[in-house]
């Protein structure tokens, strides 16, 4: 189901009409097999093995199956030559949405490249067709070309699932990609003495690796979706473009003009059970390094923030986020988007591109920090700690940053990132248990020490 990018000049004409699927209207689609999926495992089932992109929280998000379109860009003016392309998609569509909530109507599935210099192309798929989800109501988007189909002008058309069973991996290999243990512990060392260098104009680097795995048979991004979402149901989890995970960390949410940041930095590796130690995330995230590195955090994304916001409001104190196996320091922070000269508001690749990267992925400044990921890590991080998500015809949408996740190279292998903050402090061999806890999440998707639990 996947269809051709448009041509360099071209924008296609699209009609896309979203209806309710949710029983509550007479003539309402019936896409699912059987009733409406009350479960997360009974949903999954019924989605392709493949050739879908999501991005879903707990019980509500959007699923598109197929692809109509991608558009595509690279380098420097990536976030700008995505958001013309899009304007310009939006501008010729032909809408008819009975919806009218959050994520109905034309909407793409994004993923941009961490680096200007990155080989990896950033990218909008457009989905064929959309399931959303949200508010308690249930809806079905269907895309197609100008001429629509011969169906009948108010109906959505053509979606038929089924179910599959989900399968299993059995894992072959894991085995270090660019960035190797020993090689992370030895650019640790090397980062952290020239943070504490008197002449060092930085104050923080983040530094990431990578290891591959591979499995028998193709991986089923279902089974993968399903685990991270049973066990961190408070993140995003997403799969676009083969980019597959759960991510903490909201960079932008725009919604009706307004705009919402989460940011996390300082880190507590869970032993057993998150609220038990409470206290001792506390004790430690309290302390001179995650503390100064949370700080280093806030003062970048209110300084980015601020010049294409008006009335921001940044937590005055973090709070601590409890996941399954990390406690972090948190903070959030609110505003609304300014508007331009014309009265039309920026858009949410222009927020994201004005935020990204992030101190909390980066470091600080930015600038130079971005120098010397690439001189100390000497990998291409590919689409890893960029901005991931959706956006909306309307202006809306929303960016995660692409944490705890995978890029798939192949049907039965994926690269995995983790990263952690490094200050002048930082000890290597830490560090690289804090790459650990973040590994775990895809690890255990993958089914490393994987324990199911899909019955909610």
């Amino acid at each position: 189901m996947a269809h051709s990018s448009p041509q360099p000049g071209q924008t296609p004409v699209l009609t896309v009409r979203s209806r309710f699927v949710d029983g509550l209207t007479p003539d309402a689609p019936a896409p699912f097999a059987g009733r409406l999926p009350t479960r997360s495992i009974d949903f999954l089932s019924q989605l392709p093995a493949s050739g879908f992109s999501c991005w879903v929280r707990g019980r509500s998000g959007l699923v598109g199956i197929g692809r109509r379109l991608r558009l595509r860009a690279s380098g420097a003016d990536r976030f700008d030559d995505l958001a013309q392309q899009w304007d310009a998609l939006v501008a010729a569509a032909l809408l008819d949405d009975r919806v009218e909530l959050l994520g109905s109507g034309l909407v793409g599935f994004s993923a941009i490249a961490f680096s200007s210099d990155s080989a990896w192309e950033s990218v909008i798929d457009v989905p064929e067709y959309l399931l959303g989800r949200r508010d308690g109501r249930v809806w079905l988007t269907h895309v197609c070309g100008e001429d629509g189909d011969e169906s009948d002008a108010g109906s959505v058309p053509g979606l038929q699932l089924s179910p599959t069973p989900l399968r299993q991996q059995r894992v072959i290999t894991r085995e270090p990609g660019a960035v190797s243990p020993e090689k992370y512990q030895r650019i640790v060392a090397r980062a952290s003495a020239r943070l504490r260098s008197p002449e060092a104009g930085e104050r923080k680097i983040v530094l990431a690796r990578d290891e591959i795995v591979t499995t028998e048979d193709e991986i089923d991004v279902r089974t993968l979706l399903g685990r991270l979402n049973a066990e961190f149901p408070s993140t995003w989890a997403f799969n676009v473009a083969g980019l597959v995970g759960a991510t903490p960390e909201l960079l932008i949410g725009v919604e009706d003009g307004a705009v919402h940041s989460r940011v996390l930095a300082g880190t507590y590796r869970v032993q057993e059970d998150p609220q038990q130690e409470l206290a001792q995330a506390r004790a430690h995230l309290g302390g001179r390094k995650d503390s100064v590195e949370h700080s280093y955090a806030i003062d970048s994304l209110a300084s980015t923030l601020g010049p294409v916001t008006e009335e921001l409001r940044v937590d005055p104190e973090p709070h601590l986020l409890q996941l399954a196996n990390v406690i972090h320091l948190a903070s959030d922070a609110h505003g609304r988007l300014r508007s331009r000269a014309d009265g039309s508001r920026v858009s949410p690749f222009e927020v994201a591109r004005a935020v990204h990267p992030t101190a909390a992925v980066g470091g600080t400044p930015r600038d130079r920090a971005m120098e010397l990921i690439s001189d100390f890590e000497e990998m291409d991080r590919g689409r890893y700690a960029g901005p991931v998500g959706w956006v909306d015809g309307y202006g809306n949408g929303q960016f995660g940053i692409a944490l705890r996740c995978g890029q798939l190279e192949d049907r039965n292998r994926i690269r995995l990132f983790a990263g952690a903050g490094i200050m002048p402090d930082s000890d290597p061999e830490s560090e690289l248990r804090e790459t650990d806890a973040k590994f775990a999440p895809m690890r255990r998707a993958l089914g490393v020490d994987w324990s199911p639990d899909l019955s909610h």
